[in-house]
């Protein structure tokens, strides 16, 4: 089991970190929600609780909650700019099918 992150999700990671002034890395789940039942969450996280899962990619700390890591094995986080947008997006290699307006999805 693994999540990664790309270079530019993990340089982006490290640059808010640091700017921040704190935090350890980027926490990653899922939540029920939407048309499709899934929606992923994202946020910054300040410590390590003792359930989470870690890996490392590119010298940034990924943790994920063990309810939401079969939803997100092999999943590769990355930041993308495109045009004046920019933001992060999950290349998830389990996604079957994603709502219309984007929000959720299942596996």
């Amino acid at each position: 089991m693994a999540v990664t992150l790309s270079e530019a999700a993990a340089r982006h990671v490290s640059r808010y970190i640091t700017r921040r002034g704190k935090g350890v890395g980027v926490r990653l789940g899922v939540k029920t929600t939407g048309c499709s039942g899934l929606a992923y969450k994202l946020e910054y996280a300040d410590e390590i609780a003792p359930e989470d899962v870690v890996f490392e990619d590119h010298g940034v700390k990924v943790l994920i909650d063990p309810k939401s890591l079969p939803y997100l094995d092999g999943t590769e986080l990355d930041f993308v700019r495109d045009g004046l947008n920019e933001g992060f997006k999950f290349h998830n290699p389990r996604e079957k099918d994603r709502c219309g307006c984007g929000e959720s999805f299942r596996v």
